[in-house]
């Protein structure tokens, strides 16, 4: 299924603009989240394609809220990219262990994003 819709789930309105802008002259349509509750609750009102989330967030962190979305049954089926300045192998490992399809860091490569995207179509 092409990747048209993405939630990017950032609390950084910095991170949002430069990473949403990469996405939108790249062609898709992007809805925001400021942290990761509202990343959850949008995961199932807006029916996103993939979502990229950040991981340090206030509150419901990038992990939890991935683990949060990745088990339920509604929002199962999104992929989950995790975008963090958190760089180390086992943050990777723990990211995929909580559901993510991909991890990316930050600052970030729009090579690098879109390959992680269009990887997930």
């Amino acid at each position: 299924m092409p990747v048209k819709r993405v939630l990017l789930v950032d609390d950084s309105a910095t991170e949002r603009h430069v990473i949403g802008e990469m996405l939108k002259k790249s062609g898709y349509e992007v809805v925001f989240a400021t942290s990761g509750e509202e990343g959850v609750t949008k995961s199932r009102s807006e029916n996103p394609d993939l979502i990229v989330m950040d991981v340090v967030m206030p509150g419901l962190n990038g992990f939890q809220a991935c683990r949060t979305i990745t088990q339920d049954p509604q929002t199962r089926h999104i992929p989950v990219i995790l975008c963090t300045t958190k760089n180390q192998q086992t943050d990777r490992i723990w990211a995929i262990r909580q559901g993510a399809k991909d991890y990316v860091t930050k600052p970030v490569d729009a090579v690098e994003l879109l390959g992680k995207i269009a990887a997930q179509e």
